[in-house]
């Protein structure tokens, strides 16, 4: 049995699901052998997932998203060449402001603690450095990330020569209707005047940002991820790839499918965004293409039977019709999501 969730939301992290799951199911069918690979697509808990399968965490006192520091995890992976994987979330998360966003947080939050491990992980000889984008309470457009880098010049030159990955599933670019300011910042507690603000703020920064280019990097899809920090990474020479292909790639998920008979994956809410580029679907793809059943343990379900068989999911089930109501699924998560488990394993015999 493969065990494979992500996050779910601010309840559980990824790994703290696989084990809830795992618990579940061991007290249903403990014959079964369990394989824990907890999954990320970039955002919160990038880092801790890599760390469950990765050696040489570190761990730097870098600037949070407002006046404080922040201690931040991240991992130098030296088995290959040299990789640093970096969160964004770990220096500018929205849990890091220190309680609920306001407009005042939304425009205060910048990203200058992403560029502090950056710097340290050019330090620590990283030839390839991949950052995780997601969970952040930040709409700077990564200028705090790259003003801790020097500026623009020295940040392009700092990193050239390394390899640079912007990893996201988000596809959102950085200005306009469904950019990082208008789809995102409310999230982060802007309201209408104070998305106006920040819209004008990422606009006037886009133009350094294009110039240094020599293109147009805000229409690149994942430009507007993290509050526009994809588009300056973007800009600093960075590619985007899939954060939920990259953890797969570095966890060895395919071979991990390979040898499963059932996969369990999860998340907070299985949607029509999960069909997309989440860590679900790349789930599905690769244990379709070998016939293996896929059950989705997730906070709230709202797809229907048909989306599901389309998608190759063999079953779905809710945390929260399984507890009753959203609250006791979200206050007693790992509790109920044990308790799912394990009536989905006995359904399962």
């Amino acid at each position: 049995m493969l065990i494979a969730p992500d996050c779910f939301g601010d309840s559980l992290t990824a790994v703290q699901a696989a084990q809830s799951i795992a618990e579940g199911w061991r007290g249903s069918r403990p014959q079964d052998r369990l394989v824990l690979a907890p999954q990320s697509d970039g955002g919160p808990g990038f880092v801790e997932v890599l760390a469950s399968r990765l050696a040489g965490v570190r761990t730097d006192t870098v600037s949070g998203p407002l006046t404080g520091d922040v201690e931040a995890h991240w991992v130098l992976d030296q088995s290959g060449p040299v990789t640093a994987y970096i969160e964004c979330a770990q220096a500018c998360g929205l849990a890091l402001l220190g309680g609920p966003p306001t407009p005042d947080t939304a425009v205060a939050a910048h990203t200058r603690g992403v560029g502090q491990l950056i710097a340290a992980a050019r330090d620590a000889g990283a030839g390839r450095i991949v950052v995780g984008l997601g969970g952040s309470g930040s709409t700077d457009g990564g200028r705090g990330m790259v003003e801790a880098l020097g500026g623009l010049t020295a940040a392009r030159d700092l990193l050239d020569g390394v390899e640079l990955i912007v990893a996201s599933d988000v596809e959102h670019p950085l200005l306009g209707a469904m950019g990082a300011a208008a789809v995102f910042g409310p999230q982060k507690g802007a309201d209408p005047d104070t998305v106006v603000t920040l819209e004008e703020r990422l606009t006037s920064w886009a133009g350094e940002l294009n110039a240094l280019a020599g293109r147009i990097v805000g229409d690149d899809p994942g430009a507007g991820a993290a509050g526009g920090l994809g588009a300056a990474l973007i800009a600093l020479g960075g590619r985007r790839e899939s954060g939920a292909a990259i953890i797969a790639e570095h966890t060895g998920l395919a071979a991990d499918i390979a040898q499963a008979s059932v996969v369990i994956t999860g998340e907070g809410r299985f949607d029509d965004q999960s069909l997309h580029g989440k860590v679900v679907s790349a789930l599905a793809a690769g244990a379709a293409a070998r016939d293996i059943p896929v059950l989705v343990l997730a906070g709230q379900v709202t797809l229907d039977e048909a989306a599901l068989r389309q998608a190759g999911i063999s079953a779905a089930y809710s945390l929260t019709d399984h507890a009753g109501s959203v609250q006791r699924a979200i206050d007693d998560a790992a509790n109920q999501l044990t308790s799912l488990a394990a009536a989905v394993a006995d359904q399962h015999h």
